[in-house]
């Protein structure tokens, strides 16, 4: 998956001014481009982002071999993605209130940690019910790299450069997102689902014991005062008043539910007859993410002369095209689909995530916070959900489907984010 325009890049974007009280260092600005602070920063942080995404859509890859060994349906199966998912989505806040408290590397560490502990005991669940409740607990622990990371970054990295440092760090999320599906697909066909994951979570293991030796220790970290919390949940309630702000927190859960849900599912599809396609090749379906590298750029820079507003509907249009597409019964129409998919949801979803940042006057990091929560929940929710409808009408149904929620999205941008007469919306 392509994660470098997750909520993070947005999270990257808007939390500078909150964290100015911690970024005050007698003389020091930061780590520079070039010095060996730096280097280690970009390293230690994509390592990072490799550990985590590897681990959280690990299972992705091989969920109908899951669910034929565990004899479960694909629904049932997606539950060891959404339940990952909700289990980051609900500590993503508390993980930013804690590092608040005990710093940004400290608490990175015990996240990253606990979280490959957790990945490690995955392929020795001896029923459904452990294996739930062990990816839940990854998630959860998962959730303090993409709460933390950015807000690190911004500390610890000259102003200057800290733009190109938080590239690295999201091209490590993008890595490892590919990585854990990629190197899952092949070795589930081989050996099953349970050395798939395994494989995957010793990739992990190892890209978080180098992350740890590698990340420097931080030096303008000041603990965030004892009212913060009040003052954040305070910040947190005029955000979800906010129609503006609410409308992307929807696109959010709406747009990202629908994209983990094709994902999920497609691969169920393209296994079965008539394409009968094995799980190695099944897996490199995920190499259409990397058309978000091209489209989540292009957008941005069309925002400049046609504004958000439009560009964002032109993306969601360009997904249900690409939804269309794929209802078909010919494989390389359904993967030119899958392309065209992708990228108009990175597209729609590098705009909305950034767009949270311009609108939030104040408390931005909270803003995007917010963001953050509704898009891993509708990965959740929705991402589960789609297959109750898979299992029962078909993919034709679930594409119909999901272009309805995508329609819905692009109602509520249309009428809530309305712009002057002869003035690009954004």
């Amino acid at each position: 998956m392509h994660w470098k325009y997750l909520p993070e890049q947005s999270y990257a974007d808007t939390v500078s001014k909150t964290l100015s009280t911690n970024a005050v260092a007698s003389g020091w600005e930061g780590h520079l481009k070039g010095s060996s602070g730096y280097r280690r920063i970009l390293a230690g942080l994509a390592l990072a982002g490799v550990a985590t995404f590897a681990q959280l859509y690990s299972t992705q890859a091989v969920l109908p071999l899951m669910a034929a060994d565990l004899h479960i349906t694909a629904a049932e199966a997606a539950l060891t993605i959404s339940l990952a998912t909700v289990g980051l989505a609900v500590t993503v806040l508390p993980w930013s209130f804690v590092a608040d408290r005990i710093g940004r590397v400290r608490a990175m560490a015990i996240g990253i940690t606990a979280a490959t502990v957790f990945g490690l005991l995955v392929p020795l669940a001896p029923n459904m019910p452990v294996l739930l409740g062990l990816r839940t607990l990854e998630g959860m622990a998962l959730g303090g790299i993409p709460a933390i990371a950015i807000a690190y970054l911004n500390e610890e990295v000259s102003r200057i450069h800290t733009a190109l440092a938080a590239g690295s760090y999201v091209a490590g999320t993008t890595l490892g997102g590919l990585a854990g599906r990629l190197v899952a697909g092949p070795v589930g066909e081989l050996w099953g689902w349970r050395s798939a994951a395994l494989a995957v979570s010793l990739l992990a293991t190892v890209s978080a014991v180098l992350f740890l030796v590698l990340v420097p220790k931080q030096r303008r970290f000041r603990p965030a005062p004892a009212g913060g919390f009040r003052g954040a949940m305070r910040t947190l309630g005029r955000h979800s008043a906010n129609p503006k702000l609410l409308a992307l927190y929807i696109q959010a859960f709406l747009l990202m539910g629908g994209f983990v849900a094709v994902y999920n599912y497609l691969g169920f599809r393209l296994h079965a007859d008539p394409f009968a396609l094995p799980g190695t090749l099944v897996s490199l379906i995920f190499l259409a993410y990397l058309s978000g590298t091209v489209s989540s750029r292009w957008g941005a820079g069309l925002t400049l002369r046609f504004g958000r507003r439009n560009v964002l509907l032109a993306g969601i249009g360009i997904m249900a095209g690409g939804l269309a597409l794929t209802a078909l019964d010919n494989l390389v129409v359904i993967l030119l689909g899958l392309v065209v998919f992708t990228g108009g949801f990175f597209a729609a979803h590098s705009v909305g995530a950034g767009w949270t940042g311009a609108i939030a006057v104040d408390g931005r990091a909270q803003a995007a916070s917010l963001y953050n929560l509704s898009y891993y929940l509708g990965s959740s929710v929705i991402g589960w959900a789609g297959g109750l409808v898979f299992q029962a009408f078909g993919w034709q149904a679930l594409a119909l489907s999901l272009t309805a929620l995508a329609c819905t999205t692009a109602v509520i941008t249309a009428v809530v984010h309305r712009s002057p007469a002869g003035a690009p919306a954004g």
